[in-house]
């Protein structure tokens, strides 16, 4: 059994409406949560009770700084100290924040969330993999963002290979550009939701943020930006060269993809499977690589996400199997 004293003027932002708070990490954990007044009582299998007792000390902690505590900081929370009962959770939330200039505040929601913010800070190409729903694009535009707000870069490039602007795009209306706009609608979407529609769209009309096709990078150097590469697991070997190239002084380059999406045409390689393998040990690169356990969107996604993963791997085999 584990006990506790929380500060009595948190309990309402700590327990959350009804006491949902403890009642989530009651069913998450498997322990009985009860509280009378600030003093908490916490009892269950010994794991559990033990991340219950250092969620609640942790973000009691970070109340008393002044930080903001939410549902969302309950489950990155437990879903932490499942991975590493070692982790300072104050420390984790506010030591790799993102910039509270924007206009949303961005917190990681798991250790590869971490690793990928620290890592921007000290590398200049940073590689990150993984699934959809884990967070790669929208961390990505949130480092930009804060790197632009900070005015540690003069402008932010976002770049994406035109593979679907071949024979399923040509006949729509427009040039390339037009063309592959609504594939960069999750870049869209990140941008507003952390800078805000009307500044997004000053910085746009000024061309302080360019979005833009692969094809258009050719022949480019890019001082003072921060350049990211989306949906990089369809670039080619040449078109991966091409864009590695293009970073010039003060700048930062993040690449983001999914590996298991490839949709080159025919057997051609990704270039981002390849540049993988070419620049593990450089130093100045930095790779993470995120997985299902990673995805932070609703809950129900991280079992999609699995599931698909148990599927694709179990028809694999009996493919192999019947060969």
């Amino acid at each position: 059994m584990q006990r506790l004293t929380v500060s009595e003027g948190h309990l309402e932002q700590l327990f959350g409406t009804r006491d949902e708070n403890l009642r989530y990490l009651e069913e998450r954990l498997g322990v009985t949560v009860s509280a009378r007044g600030p003093e908490v009582q916490v009892s269950g299998e010994e794991n559990g009770e033990v991340i219950a007792f250092r969620v609640l000390e942790s973000l009691d902690r970070m109340l008393a700084s002044g930080a903001a505590v939410s549902k969302e900081e309950y489950r990155t929370g437990v879903r932490v100290l499942e991975e590493d009962l070692e982790v300072d959770l104050v420390e984790f939330f506010l030591d790799a924040s993102i910039a509270s200039s924007l206009r949303r505040f961005v917190t990681p929601r798991n250790l590869n969330q971490r690793l990928f913010i620290r890592s921007v800070s000290s590398h200049d190409y940073v590689f990150v993999t993984g699934p959809a729903g884990t967070g790669k694009t929208y961390l990505a535009v949130a480092l930009a963002a804060a790197a632009l707000t900070d005015k540690q870069v003069r402008r932010i490039v976002l770049v994406r290979p035109a593979v679907e602007a071949g024979e399923r795009l040509g006949f729509l209306p427009g040039d390339l550009v037009e063309k592959i706009n609504p594939y960069l609608r999750p870049v869209y979407d990140a941008l507003y939701d952390i800078l805000g529609y009307e500044k997004v769209s000053k910085l746009l009309d000024r061309q302080v943020i360019e979005i833009a096709p692969l094809a258009f990078m050719r022949g480019r150097t890019l001082n003072d930006a921060f350049i990211i590469l989306d949906e990089a697991q369809n670039t080619t070997h040449e078109q991966m060269k091409m864009f590695l190239t293009r970073m010039g002084f003060h700048s930062k380059t993040v690449i983001t993809g999914d590996i298991t999406q490839i949709d080159l045409p025919g057997a051609r390689a990704s270039g981002l499977v390849e540049a993988l393998d070419i620049f593990d040990g450089v130093e100045g690169f930095a790779f993470i690589q995120f997985t299902h356990r990673d995805v932070v969107r609703h809950p129900l996604v991280e079992a999609v996400v699995d599931r698909y993963a148990r599927w694709e791997t179990k028809n694999r085999a009996r493919d192999d199997g019947q060969s």
